[in-house]
């Protein structure tokens, strides 16, 4: 089953006080249009994502899918992994796990995606061979973010491998600001306007707190990855795939 995709006009009118960005119902709504419109590459990464995970998924092994949203990378991964293996795909929004269920299904032949409603730092990470965070570790605090790696690294088997797709800051300030106001040039070609993309970005601010491509890549290694290279960039949103 497909979702409508419904148009992304939350940020459309102007507001006297713009509250913090949440994936609540309102957002669940729109929310295949808004990530469409808003991160460059998104509908590119997700077939290849597949692919990679596919190349590395072990047979009878686990494949979290954390922070899965409406499942759109455990709907990838599926037909690509073996049958033997469980798509764990987990979230925190009882309003995304509700409209996810609508979409996810197990068809006969292929990999069984189990839906978890729960906050990703809390799950054991067992007997994984892939593990995906599309988009999620931005949203977790940052001085939480080198446990939540380890406790991933921990439980994937050796070869195992770690997609991690994020927005990216850069250390210096000019190309920081040069790759933002991209970024938004990108959202004003998707028809956001100029209220929409400021009132989104005032939400979002303090949510979304992005760190630069080093600071990833040094925590991946602290970890005990292998290797933690960027496979895919558009504008200040990239890919790092990880191996164990």
């Amino acid at each position: 089953m497909s979702l409508t995709n419904i148009y992304d006009d939350i940020y459309a009118n102007p507001r006297n006080h713009v509250d913090s960005f949440k994936f609540d119902e309102e957002v669940v709504q729109v929310f295949t249009d808004m990530i469409a419109r808003s991160v460059p590459g998104y509908m590119l990464t997700l077939p290849l994502i597949g692919l990679l995970g596919s190349q590395y998924a072990q047979p009878n092994s686990k494949v979290y899918d954390l922070g899965c949203s409406l499942g759109a990378v455990s709907l990838s991964l599926q037909p690509q992994v073996t049958p033997d293996c469980t798509i764990m795909a987990v979230d925190n929004s009882s309003a995304m796990i509700e409209k996810c269920r609508q979409v996810v299904k197990n068809e006969v032949g292929k990999a069984p995606i189990e839906l978890v409603e729960a906050d990703i730092r809390s799950i054991p990470i067992r007997d994984a061979s892939v593990v995906v965070l599309n988009f999620t570790l931005q949203f977790i605090a940052p001085d939480q973010r080198a446990e939540l790696i380890q406790t991933i690294y921990d439980g994937l088997r050796p070869g195992g491998a770690l997609i991690l797709s994020e927005k990216v800051a850069f250390e210096d300030a000019a190309q920081n600001g040069r790759f933002t106001n991209l970024h938004h040039n990108f959202k004003r070609a998707n028809g956001y306007s100029d209220l929409e993309i400021s009132q989104k970005r005032t939400a979002i601010e303090n949510v979304l707190i992005a760190d630069s491509v080093p600071q990833h890549q040094a925590r991946l290694t602290e970890a005990g990855f292998s290797s933690a290279e960027v496979w895919f960039q558009a504008l200040n949103f990239m890919s790092i795939f990880a191996l164990k």
